[in-house]
This record gives structure tokens, C-alpha cells and sequence, in this order.
């Protein structure tokens, strides 16, 4: 009944996305336009003075070699999303659910003032009801729980589940409501809240592509070469866990977030303590929304690619590329960058994944190298640049994500964290079959007719 349900509601949403008009910024200017302007950063006091933020920079170039992505990224940055690059962070990488899910029940259970939660998706099954004990306790024990969830990625969850949790005194909001007679504002179906964002005490903050959902409960599992693949192994996804003083960052777009949706007055919480450095990260927080101008973090990506000398690696779940990320792409693997993509098998979006296999050819022929993860549901949203630059975050590679969902990212700058990155990268393609030119040039036409028909829907999703 549930099943049948959402595909309706997926077929009648399907109508509204077609009614969208928004269009994609250009970005030739990232190209052409290149302003010399320094480095700004913040610390937990405020900003930082030019000579310490040039010392910074120059640290960072002695650590990660002879490369100038640094001034570009950092000054192109600056212009495109405005926030600060703040010092003093410390990242943990987590690497599929359980992994997460473990790290952000200790740190909910530590909760002394607040906790502000935000996901697409939310069910109602183990994992879901795990998460709403520990808030609804929490809660009980004087901490105030804010929850915001999108109202099409919790279609399938009865609206008991979220009763449960208003009744604990738990403050809980309806991003964007399906049902237009429930909206405050303007009618904006395409407008989905795909962040996924937990915020604790305003000091801890975890972000990435991991929902509350069962299917992330097992994770992903390596196999090796000659086993047949296993589509009941878990999602494989990727999340991180930071402290510092840039979480009042991702504080503020959660609470960005709550003001525009109208949501109740929050109760008075100590949400911006002062924050003394946890670690050595230096770490920018983007928010895209529809409301803005153009995407923020599509912006930024691309930025970042322009201006890659040696590697642009991505890992993606949902590749339904643009013309100028193609050209993106292209262009850096032409001027001699290793430009690697992994990429699903398999995946939870028919269309998304044939969509995305119809630009194979073209990506190939031009020096693209492609992987596509076995033995798992890629759910991954990663991006590494010459081996300095770092990603993560709920953004996927495709329209939707670009011009009608609100998203988070995190810019990670430094080698360290990019190591570590790259190593889980490496993992990742010893666990992928690469796509070979010749092979994929032989395939049936079949698949040729399903990716042709994808590719007129790629738009939509």
C-alpha cells in the first residue's frame, strides 16, 4: 500500500518538477576571471588579520606542494559563496551508516543544551525509532530538540511518528509541506530540503549524505573481484563529524532554514557559544537553496575543477551532469588532470543511473576515467582536487540538486584531511569495475534505448 503510495505521489511530483523554469548560472567567468584578492579567514574571536591569514596560506602551500590552487580556489571562493574559511576545526571522517549513526547517538546522548536536526529523509523503522527515543530522552532531560524533515522524503512515514515527537515537547517542522492547504507561503514543489544536518550544542555538527533510514543500518561491505554482487549489502555513504568554530556556520543555515520555513519561535538556547580550536582543519560551510541567485555549491565545484592542475576525483550517486560540468570535466582531463568519477552499479533511481551512463562515451573519449562501485548502493557526494581540496555533503551531481534543492556541503582545505579522502577514494575504486572505452562501445541496444530515454527525463530528477 505504502509502495503503491509513493509512486503515485512520485508520478504526480513528476508533473510539478516539469513546471520548473529555473536555469543553470554561467560559468565562463571562472575561466576568464580570476581577482587576486587575499585570503580571508575566521577564527572563534572573529577575523583573522591579513597577516596572519597570509601566513596561513603560505602554510598551507608549503604542506601540499608546488600548486596554486589554493589562491584560486581560495579567492574564487570568496567571491562566489561569501562565508568564511575558519581555522581551528577538527573532522572525522565516517564511512557508512552504522559508523554515523554510532558517532551521532554518543554525541546526541553528551547533548547538554540543544540539539537541531535536519534530513530528507526520516523513517519510521529501527533506526528511525532509535533516533526518536534518544531525542524524545534527551528532550525529558531539559536539552531542547529542534527537528526539521522534508515532506516528500518522508512520504511514506505515517505522521505518528512525528506526533510522537511534538507531543515530547520536541519542536518539529515540515519543510515545504506536499499538501498545499498546510503551506505558509508561496506553493514551491520543487523546492526539496535534501540536507542533512545534525547540529549539537552548537559545537559538534555532522554532515553528508547518510538519511535515517534502515537501508544505511548494515553499510557496504568489500567484496572481493570474483563474488557476484550483493544489492542486500547496505548503502555505501559518506558523512563527517566536526568540531569548532565553524559549526556556528552550519548553525546559522539550520536556523536559516527554520525562519524561512515560519517555523515556531525556538525556545532561547545557547546556539553560538564561543568555540576554541579543536584542531587544524580550516573549513568553509556552503548552503544552496533555490532562493539564492545561482547554487552556491555547483558554483563552487565548478570553480574547483577550472582550476585543477593535477586530480579532480569524484564520487557521486546520482550523475546527471549539465553541459558545463561536462565541459568541466572534459576540459581539465584535457589539459592533462587525472579526472576520475565512481559512480553507481546500481541504483534507487532508475532514470538518474542510465541518465548518467549516457554521457559515458563522451567522458571516456575524452580521458575521463569512470568506476562504477560494486557490492553496495553508492549514496556518496565527494569531491577531491589536487590532493588539497575536499567535499563532502548532501549534493548530488544532477539538475535537481543544482537549481531546486536546499543542500549543505563542507570545503575541507589541506593536505591531511585529503589523504585521508583519497585513501577511503582508492578503497573505494579497488572495490568498482573501470569502464573501458572498447567494451562499453560494444554494449546492447538495450541499454543504448534505455539511456536515451533517461536522458530526455534527466532533468526531472
Amino acid at each position: 500500500m505504502i509502495i503503491a503510495f509513493k509512486f503515485a505521489a512520485a508520478a504526480t511530483y513528476c508533473l510539478f518538477i516539469a513546471t520548473g523554469c529555473a536555469t543553470l548560472p554561467d560559468t565562463q567567468f571562472l575561466s576568464e576571471r580570476y581577482i587576486a584578492q587575499a585570503a580571508h579567514f575566521k577564527d572563534a574571536w572573529g577575523s583573522i588579520s591579513a597577516k596572519r591569514s597570509a601566513a596561513i596560506v603560505e602554510k598551507l602551500k608549503q604542506k601540499s606542494g608546488d600548486i596554486d590552487i589554493l589562491d584560486k580556489q581560495i579567492a574564487l571562493e570568496q567571491e562566489i559563496v561569501g562565508s568564511p574559511l575558519v581555522v581551528g576545526n577538527k573532522v572525522i571522517l565516517l564511512q557508512d551508516g552504522p559508523a554515523t549513526y554510532q558517532a551521532m547517538f554518543a554525541a546526541i546522548r553528551k547533548a547538554q543544551d540543544h540539539i537541531n536536526l535536519e534530513s530528507f529523509t526520516i523513517e519510521d523503522n529501527d533506526v528511525g525509532q532509535q533516533f526518536a527515543d534518544l531525542l524524545i530522552e534527551r528532550q525529558a532531560q531539559g536539552v531542547q530538540v529542534n527537528l526539521i524533515y522534508d515532506s516528500y522524503g518522508t512520504i511514506g512515514t505515517a505522521r505518528t511518528f512525528f506526533d510522537r515527537l511534538a507531543q515530547a515537547g520536541i519542536q518539529v517542522l515540515e519543510f515545504n509541506p506536499i499538501n498545499p492547504l498546510l503551506i505558509k507561503k508561496s506553493w514551491t514543489p520543487n523546492n526539496r530540503d535534501h540536507r542533512k544536518l545534525l547540529v549539537v550544542d552548537g559545537h559538534t555538527a555532522f554532515l553528508g549524505g547518510i538519511n535515517i533510514s534502515n537501508a544505511y543500518s548494515t553499510g557496504s561491505s568489500i567484496r572481493r573481484k570474483e563474488e557476484p554482487v550483493d544489492q542486500t549489502r547496505g548503502w555505501r555513504d559518506t558523512d563527517i563529524q566536526i568540531e569548532g568554530p565553524v559549526v556556528a556556520e552550519f548553525q546559522k543555515l539550520f536556523l536559516q532554514t527554520w525562519n524561512k520555513q515560519h517555523g515556531k519561535t525556538l525556545a532561547q538556547r545557547n546556539y553560538f557559544p564561543l568555540i576554541a580550536p579543536q584542531g587544524k582543519e580550516i573549513i568553509r560551510a556552503i548552503g544552496s537553496t533555490p532562493d539564492d541567485p545561482y547554487s552556491l555549491i555547483y558554483l563552487t565545484l565548478i570553480a574547483a575543477i577550472t582550476n585543477a592542475e593535477k586530480q579532480v576525483y569524484i564520487t557521486n550517486a546520482y550523475f546527471v551532469p549539465d553541459p558545463q560540468l561536462l565541459n568541466a570535466l572534459l576540459d581539465a582531463a584535457g589539459r592533462g588532470v587525472d579526472v576520475r568519477l565512481i559512480l553507481p552499479s546500481y541504483s534507487d533511481s532508475v532514470v538518474a543511473f542510465h541518465a548518467g551512463r549516457s554521457h559515458y562515451s563522451e567522458l571516456l573519449k575524452g580521458g575521463v576515467k569512470i568506476y562504477e562501485r560494486q557490492g553496495a548502493l553508492l549514496h556518496v557526494k565527494t569531491a577531491i582536487v589536487d590532493s588539497v581540496w575536499s567535499c563532502v555533503g548532501s549534493s548530488n551531481l544532477d539538475w535537481r540538486s543544482a537549481l531546486d534543492n536546499d543542500e549543505i556541503n563542507a570545503v575541507i582545505l589541506g593536505r591531511d584531511f585529503a589523504q585521508q579522502m583519497q585513501a577511503a577514494y582508492f578503497r573505494d575504486i579497488a572495490n568498482s569495475n573501470a569502464i573501458e572505452l572498447e567494451e562499453w562501445e560494444r554494449r546492447p541496444l538495450l541499454l543504448r534505448l534505455k539511456e536515451w530515454t533517461a536522458r530526455l527525463w534527466g532533468r526531472m530528477f
